[in-house]
């Protein structure tokens, strides 16, 4: 039985991202998925020419609040979390004003009071990130009351969101 690591051309490879973690790929082979987005954010990058993709899963905006944690997992936070996604990216020769950005989260999930509104705070810091480096995003599913899930192909680039409540995926974006 051949390691899961392996990749076999033809076979796709599903490489399932954690709350708090992300993943950068550039094998075609590979499809990065995260699961459950609620307050969280996901924030999905790809580069078309490099063929280049990755995918963090943060959980709160704002690494100030625990900075021994954010060394240890950046991806936990926004602030750390998306300068360490481009980064690996980078290293496998992704190039900044290629690449294609999609955001996804940022609900309002178990806070029917809005006192927390993690999910809002979370995109906010993710907006005022992209705003300091000249980043846009392409594509974006935020804010609401339900959970997503999204999957990014690494061969296309195409990202599809399914959404809790709904029977079928969706296409958010397609290259």
């Amino acid at each position: 039985m051949p390691s899961p690591s392996l990749s076999i051309a033809g076979f796709q490879q599903k490489v399932v991202v954690g709350i708090a973690d992300m993943a950068v790929s550039n094998n075609a082979n590979a499809m990065l998925t995260t699961y459950s987005l609620g307050s969280c954010v996901g924030i999905a990058i790809y580069d078309p020419v490099a063929r280049v993709g990755g995918l963090l899963h943060a959980m709160l905006p704002d690494s100030t609040i625990d900075l021994e944690k954010a060394g240890r997992k950046p991806a936990m936070f926004v602030d750390t979390g998306i300068p360490a996604l481009f980064r690996a990216a980078y290293e496998l020769r992704a190039e900044k004003h290629r690449v294609h950005i999609y955001v996804v989260g940022g609900a309002q999930i178990m806070d029917n009071s809005g006192f927390f509104n993690i999910g809002k705070r979370n995109y906010d810091a993710v907006t005022a990130i992209f705003q300091r480096h000249g980043l846009r995003s392409v594509a974006e599913e935020v804010g609401g009351l339900v959970n997503r899930t999204m999957y990014l192909n690494l061969a296309t680039g195409q990202l599809n969101l399914k959404v809790s409540g709904q029977a079928e995926e969706v296409v958010l974006c397609k290259r």
